[in-house]
């Protein structure tokens, strides 16, 4: 077995990595980390999550074979304020609701049809545990 962070970056064929960045940039707070010839590179402040925004033309961007992908909430109660800020930054909320009590959940599309979910989740036994990293703080 190969230890990992988890899944930690996904690239998005988009039509406009600009619009695309802003997007992410308003709803999650994402800062460039990186920008070459058509991708701009961007991570979620205090994670280890990537989002690379690729140019793509015509029907080359969107979900494609992905289902979705999603980003777990630290707060229940921050959803409906996560519902406002993708309506706020152009997306499309397109189902809102409970998996279960406790644990609420966000759908939207993103300006390139990305299908991209927002959730709270109860502790698991499989969370990560805070631990030192060497270089300071906690990873």
């Amino acid at each position: 077995m190969v230890e990992t962070r988890g899944l930690t970056h996904i690239a998005l064929r988009v039509r406009d990595v600009e619009r695309s960045f802003r997007f992410y940039r308003d709803v999650f707070g994402v800062v460039e980390v990186y920008r070459g010839e058509g991708f701009i590179q961007a991570q979620t402040p205090g994670s280890w999550d990537v989002l690379v925004f690729e140019s793509a033309a015509g029907d080359e961007q969107g979900s494609g074979a992905v289902s979705h992908f999603g980003f777990r909430l630290l707060r229940p109660e921050d959803i409906d304020a996560a519902a406002a800020a993708v309506r706020a930054a152009g997306g499309t909320v397109t189902e809102q609701g409970e998996f279960v009590p406790g644990e609420p959940y966000v759908f939207f599309t993103d300006p390139d049809r990305n299908l991209v979910e927002i959730w709270y989740e109860l502790p698991t036994p499989a969370d990560p545990v805070a631990v030192p990293d060497p270089r300071g703080g906690m990873a």
